[in-house]
C-alpha cells in the first residue's frame, strides 16, 4: 500500500483555525496509514481505530519509553522514561500504575464526588449570576479541584494550584510566555517537594501518601519518580475533562435538538458523555516506536521507526463510526479512544467521567439555554484540542 502524505496535520494552526475533520475525512478515505515528518524525523501516521488500538495493546512491540508524542524533548523524555506513568512500559507501568490506584478507596471516592458536586455547584452559581461568563474559566476549577482533592492538596491552596497549572500548561488565555510557564511549573514541583515531606510524617487517604509509601520489586519510589508522577497526574487530570467540558457545551449549543433531548430525558447521559469525549478528543495523538519488525496496515516497520497515532482522527473513523461528524447523544456502541486503550488505558476515566457526569447533570438542570456571544478560540497544538476561550451566556432554568 503507497504511503500518502499527511504534512498538514501536524501543523498546528490547523487545530487553531482551520477544519481538521475535513483532512481526516480525506485522509482515512486514503488509506489507514500515512507519512509524516516532524523536524527531520520521519514517522508513521496511523488514522484507523483499528490500527491505532492495536498498537496501544501491544507494548512489547510499540514502546512508550521513547517519547509520547511528537514535540517531545528528547532529553526530558530520556530522564523520565521507566518512572512517568506516560513513558513507562510493563511490567514497572503495571506496579506504578497499581500503586496510584490503591488510593482510590471506596472513602476516597466518595469524597472525590462529594468535591466535584460542591465545586461544580457553586461555579455554576457564579456563572450564572454573572450571566455571560468565559467557559473555559468555568469548566477549569472542577478537574483542578478533584485533582488536588485526589493528590492531597488542602482546599485552601486549591486557587493557588489553579493560577499555577493553567500558567505552567499555557492554560490561562494568555499568549504564552515560556519563562512564566518555567515559573509556574517550578513553583508546582517545589509545592509538592513540601507535600512529599509533609505526607511522610503525616500520611492520609490521597494519591502522594500512596506514591510516598509505593514500593516496585522491594525498591521504594524515588522523590523524583513521585514529583514526575504527581505532575503527570495534574496535566492529564486537568487537560481532558476540561477541554471536553468546553467542547461537549458547545457542541451542545451547535446541535439545539441534542440539547433539547437530553434536558427532557437526562438519563441518555449514560450515552451523551461518551459521545463528548469521542467528539471532543482533547488528546490529539500520542506516539509510540517500534522494538522489532512489523507490519502494519501494509506497511513494514523496522525497530526505531515512530507511529503517530492520530486518536482525534481515530474517534472520526467511518468504519467504527457511523456519521462520525455529527455529535449524537445516543451514540451506541461507543468505543472511543479518548481514554487511549491497552496498558495505557486512562488511570482516571472513571473519574473523568464522573466529573462529565456531574457537570452536564448541573447544566442540564440549571440552564435552560446557552449561546455563544463571541467565537470560540481554540488552542494552537497539536497535543491538545481544546479552547483558549469560550464566552457564551448562560440563562438560569
Amino acid at each position: 500500500m503507497p504511503l500518502t502524505s499527511a504534512e498538514h496535520l501536524y501543523d498546528p494552526d490547523l487545530y487553531l483555525d482551520g477544519e481538521p475533520e475535513q483532512l481526516w475525512r480525506r485522509l482515512h478515505a486514503e488509506g489507514p496509514v500515512h507519512e509524516g515528518e516532524w523536524e527531520g524525523r520521519r514517522f508513521r501516521v496511523v488514522l484507523s481505530h483499528e490500527l491505532i488500538s492495536q498498537v496501544l495493546k501491544n507494548p512489547r512491540t510499540f514502546t512508550s519509553e521513547r517519547g509520547m508524542r511528537l514535540d517531545q524533548n528528547p532529553a526530558a523524555t530520556s530522564s523520565a522514561a521507566g518512572k512517568l506513568l506516560i513513558v513507562t512500559d510493563p511490567p514497572r507501568h503495571t506496579k506504578i500504575k497499581k500503586i496510584v490506584s490503591s488510593a482510590f478507596t471506596p472513602r476516597m471516592v466518595s469524597r472525590l464526588e462529594r468535591t466535584m458536586r460542591d465545586t461544580f455547584a457553586a461555579t455554576l452559581d457564579e456563572a450564572l449570576e454573572a450571566g455571560v461568563c468565559d467557559f473555559t474559566r468555568v469548566a477549569a476549577r472542577l478537574p483542578l479541584a478533584v485533582i488536588c482533592d485526589l493528590l492531597g492538596v488542602p482546599p485552601s491552596d486549591w486557587d493557588f494550584m489553579l493560577d499555577r497549572t493553567m500558567t505552567a500548561f499555557g492554560s490561562d488565555g494568555a499568549p504564552a510566555d515560556a519563562m512564566a510557564m518555567a515559573e509556574a511549573h517550578a513553583d508546582i514541583l517545589s509545592y509538592y517537594e513540601e507535600l512529599i515531606g509533609l505526607r511522610r510524617r503525616d500520611p492520609r487517604e490521597d494519591v502522594v501518601t500512596a506514591l510516598v509509601n509505593g514500593v516496585v520489586d522491594g525498591v521504594p519510589l524515588t522523590d523524583e519518580e513521585i514529583f514526575l508522577n504527581c505532575d503527570g497526574l495534574i496535566s492529564g487530570g486537568n487537560e481532558t475533562t476540561r477541554h471536553a467540558t468546553v467542547g461537549g457545551l458547545l457542541s451542545l449549543i451547535a446541535n439545539p435538538d441534542q440539547w433539547a433531548r437530553l434536558r427532557a430525558d437526562p438519563g441518555l447521559l449514560t450515552s451523551a458523555v461518551p459521545e463528548i469525549l469521542r467528539f471532543t478528543s482533547p488528546a490529539m495523538h500520542v506516539l509510540r516506536t517500534a522494538v522489532a519488525s512489523v507490519e502494519l496496515g501494509g506497511q513494514n516497520l523496522e525497530p526505531g521507526d515512530q507511529v503517530a497515532l492520530w486518536l482525534a482522527a481515530g474517534n472520526r473513523d467511518p468504519a467504527v463510526f457511523a456519521e462520525p461528524d455529527r455529535f449524537l447523544a445516543d451514540r451506541r456502541p461507543n468505543p472511543h479512544l479518548a481514554f487511549s486503550a491497552g496498558p495505557h488505558y486512562c488511570l482516571g476515566s472513571a473519574l473523568a467521567t464522573t466529573e462529565l457526569t456531574v457537570i452536564f447533570e448541573e447544566l442540564l438542570r440549571r440552564v435552560r439555554t446557552a449561546e455563544t456571544v463571541q467565537p470560540p478560540r481554540r488552542t494552537r497544538s497539536i497535543l491538545i484540542w481544546g479552547y483558549e476561550s469560550a464566552p457564551v451566556r448562560l440563562t438560569p432554568a
